[in-house]
C-alpha cells in the first residue's frame, strides 16, 4: 500500500517513513502543506498521515483541499494539541481519525491498518496484475498463474514498488530511498541480492520473463507484449 506522510519535523518524518516501510508500505514523505496538496493531486494513495501543525498551509486546510477535490483517501491527522476543539476541527475538515502526539508507533500502525482496511472494503484497488502475476495488496499474497510465491517482507516491498510502477524503469536510487529508506547507499549490493531472489522466484520455470534488469540503470517489472497490467478492485 502507498502512503503519504506529511510532517514538518524531519526526525519524526524519517522515523515514521522507516517504520512504515519496514511494515511493507510504500512511502512518500513531505514537510509542507503545499507539497502535501500537490502530492495528493498527482498520486493515488491508500492513506495519508497528516500533521495538523505545518508551515504555511496547515493540516486542516490541506485536508479540506483534498476533500474539496473529491479525493476520499483515508486521512489520519496527527496533532500535538490535546484540546477537543482542535480534534473536532480536523474531523470536521474531513479527517477519518486522529492521533495525539506523543504516540506509540504500534498504535499508529494499527490505526493505519484499520483505515486502509475499511477503505479497501469500500472498493479500493486490492489486486495488481502484471501479466499472469497477481499481487493482493490487502493480504500480501503473490501468485503467478497457479503458483503461490512466498516472499519476505522486504522482497514484497521491492516487488510492490516495481508493480506500482510497471513498465517503467525504477532506478537503484529510488529503490534505496523508497524500499530501504537509505538514499545514500544506492550502490549497495543489497539491491542486487534481492533482485536476484525476486527474478528467480517470479520467472524461474516460466516461458515469459516479467522481471528485467537494465545494467547500470535499474529494474523493471513489465507484462509480456499483448498482456495487460491492471489494478482490480475488491468485491
Amino acid at each position: 500500500m502507498h502512503l503519504l506522510i506529511v510532517e514538518d519535523d524531519r526526525q519524526l518524518r524519517n522515523s515514521l517513513s522507516r517504520g512504515l516501510r519496514e511494515a511493507g508500505y510504500t512511502i512518500d514523505a513531505v514537510g509542507t502543506g503545499s507539497q502535501a496538496t500537490a502530492s495528493a493531486a498527482q498520486s493515488s494513495y491508500d492513506g495519508i498521515i497528516l500533521d495538523i501543525l505545518l508551515p504555511g498551509e496547515d493540516g486542516v486546510s490541506v485536508c479540506r483541499a483534498i476533500r474539496a477535490s473529491g479525493n476520499r483517501v483515508p486521512i489520519l491527522m496527527l496533532t500535538a494539541m490535546d484540546a477537543v476543539e482542535h480534534r473536532i476541527k480536523g474531523l470536521d475538515a474531513g479527517a477519518d481519525d486522529y492521533l495525539t502526539k506523543p504516540f506509540d508507533f504500534g498504535e499508529l500502525l494499527a490505526r493505519v491498518r484499520a483505515l486502509t482496511r475499511r477503505h479497501g472494503e469500500q472498493g479500493a484497488a486490492t489486486e495488481l496484475a502484471i501479466g499472469d502475476l497477481k499481487i493482493n495488496t490487502g493480504s500480501h499474497a503473490v501468485r503467478r498463474g497457479r503458483r503461490d510465491i512466498p516472499l519476505t517482507a522486504k522482497e514484497y516491498a521491492f516487488l510492490l514498488h516495481l508493480a506500482r510502477n510497471a513498465g517503467r524503469v525504477v532506478s537503484r536510487a529510488e529503490l534505496m530511498s523508497q524500499v530501504w529508506d537509505d538514499p545514500r547507499h544506492q550502490y549497495s549490493n543489497i539491491i542486487d541480492v534481492y533482485a536476484s531472489r525476486l527474478r528467480r522466484k517470479i520467472d524461474e520455470g516460466e516461458r515469459q520473463a516479467l522481471f528485467t534488469t537494465l545494467r547500470g540503470t535499474g529494474y523493471m517489472l513489465a507484462a509480456p507484449e499483448g498482456a495487460r497490467s491492471t489494478a482490480r478492485r475488491g468485491s
